[in-house]
């Protein structure tokens, strides 16, 4: 008994392990050995994701009454469309990118900007920005999985039969490329689902790219037909845009955009960071349309649009995901990298050679700049709000303030650009253009700041007489002030109304797709998007800087603009009253010089030209203020003021103007 039960347990392993075998699941990374891929069981998550359920061992997992479905692998290939060198026969067409495709879940492997203008002057022009041998920006790129593989973008990802609960890995699948459909802007891919058994086709799908001329729009169409005789429920899910390399020259500014049309028949958007991915926060909803999602970096933006049918969106669920591809527990060796996975809805398709046995899904994808005019001339980008994928640097002030700013002041810099022909140039004349336009505010500020500073001794004293009365001093502050014509208020209000105005400014400078690559001169600030350099040396790393391969001279004269401001700053009310505030004062005019330039070593020329420029316009500035203030002090200390006209050549004695009226 005992030997007999050994046996049959022998045969049954052995049986078992032959399944497996067959059934090609121990290929390991089923990519293109395998002739044939199985449907695995599979359930739902709560965002209606399918997900594959663990196999147990030894078994061959099989649809409901024993019927099992697979597809045919396909020879491996790799089909380009469009180009990327300007001197090829293909670039004089005007394509603004290059796409390779795989046959790998007939999916996106890389897609390429153009390095340079074709014959017609047309094409985009974004290199990698390497000062050493620039090469054409991959925008897109594919992911390493831990596997050894690929995850490639706009990848079908699995295919599911909703009420078998089964679904193919269309990513592991190599999908038939259709030579006779295939040409230099049009690719074709299809995969066929077959009934394991008897070899039935059940399920056709079908793949097509196009790419348009002088078009940032690639095309992307999904046709799922059924091929057999009963309905069939099923849905799929895709790869988005992923591998966006990282822009930025400091911060990682990659993150998933979405935009939704509300009930106002506004766009609104909502935007999740890399690190708000890696502590597994999704993308909240505000409400209203589903329009588009994207993965986007510092300057560029990959949009995914799924276009409706006329029915409801069939988009029902879109996920942002942060990958790691070599496990780094810290997250931050430089090869992590964001991307998004797209869910379809459930389609009922009807038996074969019926009306509604097939349905084709209609992607459309942007691969371009962020560019605010560029949006705003073509109709559809600017109807679906392309432009909310442009992050500004808001600060502490309110986005619905920033952003317009921001934005008209982007169109300055471009219309300026049209008749001055240099970035660096238009940065410089709009600082001191914004300097000029907010003198008389500045004016204002820092006559009301010296007034305080001189009343500063007697403020002093009456705080200490009336230190155990605070309603008193209060009063009596209040009359000395009034008296002098001074306004603590007024040292104050006039930053804050110009604190919105530097902020859109900075942020337009540090944000615009236009200085990326521009040149200031020809032998120093050659990247207005990059560290200035004004040479380079051997990489080494130091505490604080990091990696540090060049002498960058723009920060150290922000620096020394920083002390000659400093110095021309009028006292702080009180400090010469008080030792302490006094300390702080000097510490302060030590620091700043010091902090700035060690926070702003390694940020892009452009910013750092429009910091310096703001700062030594405001040390001409408020040597002027100054000059200003000294006079009027020379005058009120004689009890006289100057002659006029008004005046009628005669003097006038001084009256102290109060700041409010009684």
């Amino acid at each position: 008994m005992r030997i007999a039960l050994i046996l049959v347990v022998v045969v049954h392993v052995l049986f078992c392990g032959w399944l497996v075998v067959a059934s090609g699941l121990l290929d390991g990374s089923l990519q293109g050995e395998q002739d044939f891929i199985l449907l695995q069981n599979t359930t739902a998550d709560e965002t209606g994701e399918a997900t594959i359920a663990p196999a147990p061992n030894g078994t061959q997992l099989q649809a409901a009454q024993g019927v099992t479905f697979g597809a045919d692998n396909a020879e491996a290939r790799t089909i380009i469309l469009g180009a990327t060198d300007p001197n090829t026969e293909n670039a004089d067409t005007g394509f603004r990118f290059q796409l390779e495709l795989s046959s790998k879940g007939a999916a996106i492997r890389r897609a390429i900007f153009s390095n340079g203008p074709n014959k017609r002057g047309r094409a985009s022009g974004f290199d990698d920005r390497d000062y050493k041998d620039p090469q054409p920006l991959v925008i897109i790129s594919p992911i390493p999985d831990r596997t050894g593989g690929e995850i490639l973008a706009m990848a079908n990802k699995s295919f599911v039969f909703a009420e078998q609960g089964l679904q193919l890995p269309l990513d592991k699948l190599h999908w038939k490329s259709a030579d006779n459909d295939t040409t230099i802007d049009t690719a074709r891919f299809e995969a066929i689902i077959k009934r394991q058994d008897t070899g039935e086709p059940v399920i056709k799908l079908t793949k097509t790219y196009r790419i348009s001329l002088y078009s940032y729009l690639m095309d992307c169409d999904v046709t799922v037909e059924n091929l057999g005789g009963v309905e069939q429920k099923v849905r799929f899910n895709m790869a988005g845009p992923l591998g966006l390399g990282r822009e930025a020259v400091r911060a990682d500014n990659r993150a998933i955009v979405a935009g939704f049309r509300d009930s106002k028949d506004e766009i609104v958007s909502t935007r999740l960071n890399w690190k708000g991915l890696t502590k597994g926060e999704s993308l909240k909803n505000p409400g209203g349309e589903f329009l588009w999602v994207a993965a986007v970096n510092k300057y560029f933006a990959a949009i995914v649009v799924p276009l409706a049918d006329g029915s409801k969106n069939w988009l029902s669920g879109k996920t942002g995901r942060f990958y790691n591809p070599d496990g780094d527990p810290r997250a931050n060796s430089g090869d992590e990298t964001l991307g998004m996975d797209l869910a379809i809805a459930s389609s009922t398709l009807a038996a074969t050679g019926q009306a509604s046995s097939s349905r084709t899904y209609k992607f459309q994808m942007y691969l371009g700049p962020k560019d605010k005019s560029l949006f705003d001339k073509n109709e559809q980008y600017s109807e679906l709000g392309f432009f909310h994928t442009i992050d500004f640097m808001g600060c502490c002030c309110p986005a619905k303030i920033i952003k317009p700013l921001a934005f008209g002041i982007l169109a300055l810099m471009k219309g300026m650009y049209g008749f001055i022909g240099n970035y660096g140039v238009v940065i410089i004349i709009l600082v001191f253009f914004m300097r000029l336009c907010m003198h008389p505010i500045t004016k204002k500020s820092q006559v009301s700041m010296s007034k305080m500073s001189q009343l500063a001794p007697k403020a002093e004293e009456i705080k200490k007489k009336y230190a155990n009365n605070k309603a008193e001093m209060n009063k009596q502050m209040m009359a000395l002030y009034r008296e002098q014509g001074a306004s603590p208020i007024m040292g104050f209000l006039p930053m804050m109304v110009q604190m919105p105005i530097w902020i859109a400014l900075w942020s337009a400078v540090y944000a615009s797709i236009d200085l990326r690559g521009a040149a200031f001169l020809p032998f120093w600030i050659t990247d207005l998007s990059m560290p200035d350099a004004l040479f380079r040396f051997p990489a080494f790393t130091l505490p604080l800087f990091g990696k540090l391969d060049s002498f960058n001279l723009l920060p150290l004269m922000m620096g020394v603009a920083f002390y000659l401001q400093q110095q021309l700053m009028p006292t702080q009310a009180g400090a010469s009253a008080n030792p302490q505030m006094a300390q702080q004062q000097k510490m302060m005019k030590i620091m700043m010089p010091l902090l700035f330039p060690l926070m702003l070593y390694k940020a892009p020329s452009g910013v750092n030209l429009y910091i310096m420029a703001s700062t030594f316009a405001g040390v001409f500035e408020q040597h002027v203020i100054r000059k200003h203030i000294r006079e009027k002090e020379q005058s009120k200390s004689q009890g006289m003021v100057a002659a006029t006209s008004k005046t009628g050549g005669k003097v006038k004695k001084k009256k102290p103007k109060p700041f409010y009226k009684t």
